[in-house]
């Protein structure tokens, strides 16, 4: 299934993607369970633990009760998780990347945090912070979406707690990054973590083969595929797991490959009127203007 968080007319709501409609699954589990649920996005429906009752067939049925889903083209798509938990990247986990720096690809995942409040949707603007960096940054990556609690997942026991998977863009503030010394801030600018535009459940990929691609203005600027991941998902939930505990809703964004504009020669930065498209296969693409 493909999950989105949209809203229609004032409301914010979660859905699923049937064909050319969206159902709204609060008013969809209203009239199966006749009594209110609310889920303003996809992260508060992962939440509630309402998931493990969610049949495909069962979306199906109500596709075409227009008290209960939208056109699609009639409604506005945003960020599925509008405020993760916690959002948790992967540094230098494809080998290109690491050797476009000219170091050596880590012997364990190298982990940092991007601040949950900078997250925006498909189609809002990336906004440079002119007045503090002029070297912004582009990051195309796979995001997993966990779907329940745990603690210490062994790898062989990882698919448990991974609801599906996004697109994340981790934009980056290069000078600021180079300054600091460290990742958190120069990644954490507001509108720094697009995500999006859909959450696709395990069963509709194969998350291991999955072609990875980022253009501005339509030319190719990354381009990979997750098999060239140097730590897998399995791989990166239990290393992780073994530090903290995952809560749902939380995002593990697994890296970027090679191609990012710091490293090219000469670099070249993000500007106002760019338009930066992430796509990952099988989920779709992601696009967002610079400001």
């Amino acid at each position: 299934m493909r999950f989105v968080t949209f809203s229609y007319g004032t409301r914010l709501a979660a859905g699923v993607i049937v064909d050319d409609r969206v159902v709204d699954l609060g008013k969809a589990y209203f009239s199966w369970f006749n009594r209110p649920f609310r889920f303003d996005d996809v992260g508060a429906f992962i939440a509630s633990g309402s998931a493990d009752r969610l049949r495909g067939e069962d979306v199906r049925s109500v596709r075409r009760d227009h008290r209960i889903s939208h056109p699609l083209r009639e409604v506005q798509l945003h960020a599925p998780i509008l405020r993760p938990p916690k959002i948790v990247c992967v540094g230098l986990n494809y080998r290109d990347h690491a050797e476009e720096q000219g170091i050596q690809p880590p012997a364990s995942p190298m982990l940092f945090s991007k601040a949950p409040n900078v997250v925006i949707g498909d189609g809002d603007p990336i906004r440079i912070p002119h007045a503090i960096s002029e070297q912004v940054d582009h990051e195309v990556e796979l995001a997993v979406v966990v779907g329940k609690e745990g603690f210490r997942i062994p790898r062989d026991r990882a698919e448990e707690v991974i609801f599906g998977y996004t697109i994340v863009n981790d934009v980056t503030a290069r000078d600021i990054q180079k300054k600091d010394k460290q990742f958190f801030r120069s990644k954490s600018f507001d509108t720094f973590a697009p995500m999006g535009p859909v959450v696709v459940t395990p069963d509709e990929l194969d998350v291991g083969n999955l072609d990875v691609r980022l253009s501005v203005n339509g030319e190719t600027r990354q381009q990979s595929n997750t098999k060239n991941l140097i730590f897998d998902v399995p791989a990166l939930v239990e290393f992780i797991s073994a530090a903290f505990p995952l809560e749902p809703g939380d995002i593990i964004s697994t890296g970027t490959p090679g191609g990012v504009g710091v490293y090219r020669n000469p670099p070249v930065f993000l500007k106002p009127g760019d338009v930066v498209s992430a796509e990952i296969d099988g989920i779709g693409i992601l696009r967002n203007p610079v400001e």
